[in-house]
């Protein structure tokens, strides 16, 4: 279903069906501190631009904890002085935006660019941990039917959490300005990194999350496109709905919905009205729950697709510095 602003008295107050589990907090902070034990295994290359003007490129290749070999795309502006990092999440299933379109950025908001492939979709980054669930429709429902830390999301959190101990280590850059950005999937993943990463990410910048409000996605039968894999769990393994509680508990360890509360930074939002891949409701969820400093933009007449307005806006997002943040016609 499609919604209008007109709902906006329901969606503003709506705040999430799928359940969270007890020990989330607790969960979280075992496996960030999982990942602290880890030791770092990685490597940064000159990418396959030479440095043009005043950016430099370069991949960074690192282990996962499993031994996965993941890959991320690095663009550093030139600077005698440090600069700031903006991480950047892609969607679902799919890789790293180009480097021509990172450049932009890099060259618009004069950030340091580190963009991951996630673990198994279609970049470069590889998968090597073996799932307790079927392949056969996708990443969301790997590892369901074993324990919650195997499951593929929480992999990919884990991924995360290595990359960012990595960036801390690289020269040049200010640690006191660290943003995070991306759209559906990769809006999710920002989401999550924020919220684990409370300490260091400064700014958020999100567009239509996925991964959001399980239940009412499957409620509301928008278990498609990128949701499908729930609608084949489903009817493969639960089909009279024996074990649908348990099911959504497990999946709420992953579930947008349940990190926005430990998000602590500005958040700069968007959906489009028009969206049948994560539906607004959903977004809504996310974003009522989220306590920070925040601003929603709505675009009535957009799906889940590119959003240029939005785009622009994130410039003066990220770059404006100060308590006068929201103060700026731009986002009111």
């Amino acid at each position: 279903m499609t919604w209008k602003p007109d709902d906006r008295s329901f969606l503003d107050s709506y705040r999430g069906t799928a359940p969270c589990p007890e020990d989330f907090a607790v969960f979280w902070a075992e496996r960030m501190a999982e990942m602290n034990r880890v030791p770092l295994e990685w490597e940064l290359r000159d990418g396959p631009f030479p440095a043009r003007g005043s950016v430099r490129y370069q991949e960074l290749r690192f282990r996962g904890a499993d031994g996965s070999l993941l890959y991320a795309k690095y663009i550093r502006p030139a600077s005698e002085q440090p600069v700031p990092l903006l991480l950047h999440f892609h969607g679902y299933p799919g890789a790293t935006r180009s480097w021509l379109e990172l450049t932009s950025y890099a060259a618009s908001m004069g950030v340091a660019m580190l963009a991951m492939d996630c673990r198994g979709q279609g970049g470069a980054s590889l998968d090597a941990a073996s799932y307790q669930s079927t392949r056969a429709s996708g990443n969301m429902i790997l590892g369901l039917d074993g324990p919650p830390e195997q499951m593929y999301y929480v992999k990919v959190h884990q991924d995360i959490a290595l990359l960012i101990r990595i960036a801390r280590q690289l020269p040049g850059l200010d640690l006191d300005r660290v943003y995070v950005n991306g759209g559906s999937q990769g809006g999710a993943l920002a989401l999550a990194t924020a919220a684990l990463h409370s300490d260091l990410i400064r700014k958020a910048g999100i567009q239509y999350p996925f991964l959001s409000d399980f239940q009412k996605v499957w409620e509301l039968d928008a278990d498609l496109i990128a949701y499908e894999g729930l609608r084949y769990y489903m009817r493969w393994f639960d089909p009279i709905g024996l074990h649908t509680d348990e099911i959504f508990r497990k999946l709420g360890y992953v579930d947008t919905i349940n990190f926005a509360p430990m998000v602590r930074c500005p958040v700069l939002f968007a959906t489009g009205f028009q969206d049948t891949i994560c539906p607004p409701v959903t977004q809504y969820a996310v974003y009522n729950r989220i306590t920070s400093p925040k601003r929603h933009l709505l675009y009535p007449d957009f799906a889940h697709e590119e959003i240029q307005e939005f785009d622009d806006r994130l410039i003066r997002f990220f770059c404006c510095q100060g308590p006068d943040l929201w103060e700026e016609e731009e986002y009111v």
